[in-house]
């Protein structure tokens, strides 16, 4: 006969159970056989949950967005430089040699484009302007008289308002020594030469310019490097 003292139902271990039998893999503790429920407090253990994340764009889905972005930036640096050379300035060679020796042959130019949309072409500017005969051709030339100006040329020399101007940007072997009868210059046109006033065609010939055909002023000569030069 056993000494021992009866057994206690309370004492007797916890066994696991299925929680809910709608939910597979929700398991609890439950008390053995003989203890009752109020003693012991439920434990869920849930299963984990697996959190599956959409797939990422496909290797030709991501050429196509590249491509995009390289097709916005093109456009917009389009637009940029559209902008600039139509408003602020335009970059222009030199083909012959009507303003030598100031300018030579295949000189590269930046020119002002903005600077007489705030403010008028002034004697003496170096300036970029369509030929008036063919608007489809530019030429470069020197403003010599502005509108209202008498211009008068006398054996190659040049007078504005009576007075003869130095020119000494002109070389003797450049000048040239033909006259010109005195006109006076019409409102909202400009006289324009050539340095090389015997190798230019110019008003002397073709009259003078509207100022709707002034492009802009020549404002550095950026090549050759060795004679780059800013002009005011």
């Amino acid at each position: 006969m056993s000494n021992l003292p009866p057994e206690n139902p309370a004492d007797r271990p916890l066994e696991l159970a299925q929680a809910d039998p709608a939910e597979p893999g929700s398991l609890m503790l439950a008390p053995a056989e003989g203890v009752t429920r109020e003693v012991v407090a439920p434990l869920v253990v849930a299963a984990p949950r697996v959190i599956v994340e959409p797939p990422g764009p496909s290797a030709w889905e991501r050429l196509g967005e590249e491509i995009l972005t390289w097709f916005k930036t093109l456009a917009s640096a389009a637009v940029y430089a559209t902008l600039i050379v139509t408003f602020i300035c335009q970059v222009a060679r030199v083909e012959g040699h009507s303003m030598s020796p100031t300018l030579e042959n295949d000189d590269r130019l930046i020119v002002n484009k903005l600077i007489y949309r705030l403010s008028v072409p002034q004697r003496d500017d170096i300036v970029m302007l369509y030929y008036p005969v063919n608007p489809d051709k530019s030429f470069v030339k020197r403003v010599i008289a502005k509108e209202n100006d008498t211009v008068r040329i006398v054996d190659g020399k040049v007078y504005v308002n009576g007075e003869a101007r130095e020119d000494v940007f002109v070389p003797p072997t450049y000048r040239s020594h033909e006259d010109h009868p005195s006109i006076t210059v019409k409102q909202g046109y400009y006289f324009v030469m050539g340095d090389h006033r015997n190798n230019s065609s110019d008003s002397r010939e073709w009259g003078e310019v509207p100022r709707k055909y002034i492009i802009g002023k020549v404002q550095l000569r950026w090549w050759p490097l060795s004679t780059a030069r800013i002009f005011y």
